[in-house]
């Protein structure tokens, strides 16, 4: 079972011929590919799409305003520790000011980092 079925272009020059990514594809492999979708696909297999959850559940834009000077101690912070990009190193910061990541109070946040 192929989870990620590639889109099929018909030839626009009417020659009628199908084509994936450029190469013919045959009647044969097309009846297959139909039975397959008729016969259903485990869910559980599919590639996810959209973008990867931030957290437990989907997230929320935050929009936030951030001088040059922060801006740049944060894009140098976030590769000196190798984070992807700015959303993971503002994300890490927030967790870590917030206490998410452990749940304790302030102070026992604070005692645990000395």
């Amino acid at each position: 079972m192929n989870p990620r079925l590639p889109a099929i272009d018909v030839d626009v020059n009417g020659m009628g011929e199908q084509k994936v990514n450029g190469q013919g594809v045959s009647d044969e492999q097309i009846q297959a590919w139909a039975d397959e979708a008729e016969a259903g696909y485990d869910v559980s297999r599919l590639r996810r799409r959209g973008r990867p959850s931030a957290g437990e559940g989907p997230g929320r834009v935050v929009p936030v305003r951030l001088d040059a000077r922060t801006l740049a101690a944060l894009n140098e912070r976030a590769q000196a520790e190798g984070l992807m990009n700015r959303s993971e190193a503002i994300r890490a910061a927030v967790r870590a000011w917030a206490h998410v990541a452990c749940g304790s109070t302030t102070r026992q946040y604070l005692d645990l980092l000395t």
